[in-house]
Parts: C-alpha cells; sequence; structure tokens
C-alpha cells in the first residue's frame, strides 16, 4: 500500500477524532481546540504572505487576536463576560495600526490590510462557531452548550468534499471554476452537495431542534459556501504561487487547507440559522 495514502489516512482519522471529540466532550475543549486552530491558522496565513517578500505581517499579535476573539466572544455568549471584554481585542487592532509608524518596513500599507484581512478571513469566521455553540434561553435566563450544530457544518464539508471528490473522479467533466480550480468539477460539487443534502436527514431525525426542511437547507447553505470558501482559498494560492498552506497536517497540508471551506460555510450558517427567527 502506498506509503502517503497510510500517512494521508492516519492523519485523516486523527484529525477528524480530536475535532469530533473536543466538540463532543465539553465547551471548554471546544473552546480551547477552536483558539488554538484560529491562532494556528492566522500564523499560517502570516508565513505564506509574507514568504512573498513584499510583506511583514506582525503573525504573533495577529495570532494572538484571533485566539482571543475566539474566547472573547465565547466568554460573551455563555454571559460569562460583559461587552468590555473585546476591549483588549480593540487595542491588538490599534497596536498593529500604530505599530507600523514607528517600524519603517517596507509595505506599512499592505502590513496593515494583510493583518486585518486575517482577522476578518480568519479569526471572525472561527469565533462565530461559539454562535452555533451556545443558545440562550430567554424563558429560563440559561445558556446551554449543543455541539450538534457545529459538528453537523463539518460533517456536512467533509461529505460535501468526499462526495466531490468520488464522483468528479468517476464522471467529472465540466469544469467548475477552471480559472482558479481546474480539478473541480461541476458534477463532483453536485454529487457531493447531493450527499451531504441526503446526511441531513439523520440529524433531523435525531436531533429535530429545528425542522427536516431547515435541516436540508442548513447543508445545502454549508455545501454553496463552502464551495465558495474552498475557491477562495485556491485563488489565494493561486496568486501565491503555492500548492498547500503549510505543512502541519501530513499528507493534507496546513490548517487553512483543511478549514479554507468552514471559512465561508460558518458565518453563512449563522446567517441563515439567525434568519429562520425573523419571521
Amino acid at each position: 500500500m502506498n506509503s502517503n495514502f497510510i500517512k494521508r489516512a492516519t492523519t485523516g482519522i486523527l484529525f477528524v477524532a480530536i475535532l469530533v471529540g473536543s466538540i463532543l466532550y465539553a465547551p471548554i475543549s471546544f473552546g480551547i481546540l477552536f483558539a488554538v486552530i484560529s491562532a494556528l491558522s492566522i500564523y499560517e496565513f502570516g508565513q505564506i504572505i509574507n514568504r512573498t517578500g513584499e510583506v511583514s505581517m506582525n503573525k504573533t499579535i495577529a495570532m494572538l487576536g484571533g485566539a482571543y476573539l475566539f474566547l472573547a466572544v465565547m466568554g460573551f455568549c455563555i454571559n460569562a463576560v460583559d461587552s468590555k471584554i473585546f476591549i483588549p481585542y480593540i487595542i491588538l487592532l490599534l497596536y498593529i495600526m500604530i505599530s507600523e509608524l514607528y517600524l519603517k518596513k517596507k509595505n506599512p500599507v499592505l502590513n496593515w490590510a494583510y493583518a486585518m484581512f486575517s482577522q476578518l478571513y480568519i479569526g471572525l469566521p472561527f469565533a462565530l462557531l461559539n454562535v452555533l455553540a451556545f443558545h440562550n434561553d430567554a424563558e429560563y435566563d440559561t445558556v446551554s452548550y449543543n455541539p450538534i450544530l457545529p459538528l453537523s457544518v463539518f460533517i456536512f464539508l467533509w461529505l460535501s468534499d468526499t462526495g466531490a471528490y468520488c464522483v468528479g473522479s468517476l464522471i467529472g467533466k465540466h469544469r467548475l471554476f477552471e480559472r482558479i480550480s481546474p480539478k473541480k468539477s461541476w458534477e463532483g460539487s453536485i454529487g457531493g452537495g447531493i450527499l451531504a443534502i441526503a446526511s441531513s436527514f439523520v440529524p433531523a431525525h435525531f436531533f429535530p431542534f429545528i425542522s427536516t426542511l431547515e435541516w436540508i437547507g442548513l447543508a445545502l447553505i454549508v455545501v454553496v459556501f463552502g464551495t465558495w470558501g474552498d475557491l477562495t482559498e485556491s485563488l489565494l494560492k493561486r496568486q501565491l504561487q503555492i500548492k498547500d498552506s503549510g505543512t502541519i497536517l501530513p499528507g493534507h497540508g496546513g490548517m487553512l487547507d483543511r478549514f479554507d471551506s468552514a471559512l465561508m460555510a460558518i458565518p453563512a450558517a449563522v446567517v441563515y440559522l439567525y434568519a429562520l427567527t425573523w419571521s
């Protein structure tokens, strides 16, 4: 058996086991894991951006900001803290802006732009996972941890990716977005989407806190925006002329390679679930 396949499979199994286990185990394991993932993803983003030689983004401050934002939103969602918790984060952002006045680096405007973009592109979506995970019960003035919604987003994304790969390999002929990702096909994307949407009947049966139709809608939103998230990172890598965002996950590339779809799917899922309450 191909050694690369074994390495890739082992890494994939461990990755899924840690992610699923940490989400299901307790809020504290969920919080620690995604604060770390947010920090590592932003650090990785800074690495590939700084490698161009045109930018010198402050990776340490940016990754600290991402981790802090996740934990601050978590604390705010569980009513453990008030909005003052965001003051240190605002100070970090101000530091990013003001420090460039004194560092005399080559492209301070680009340094600002990429540091702020790291918070918008990576830090904010991970922080919004807390909105999916924690729910206020206004009647009893309590907050409950529900790991099913954040976990379902990842499961829909994994099934969509798996289905897209299998179907695309078998019958994929029409390119989805050849300019950015030549290997992706319409057939694969549709096949992966059907698999993910079909899987939504399982949580709809066991966790009917939203209706079956709403579960189907959530899967559809996650698949569509997850595809755009994947293409967005492909565009970033194509612009930077790199194959993988990092090497932290043997056989799978970097953190951004694993969470690219989620970076758009999570905010879209939050908006969708809020929209369900507007009517």
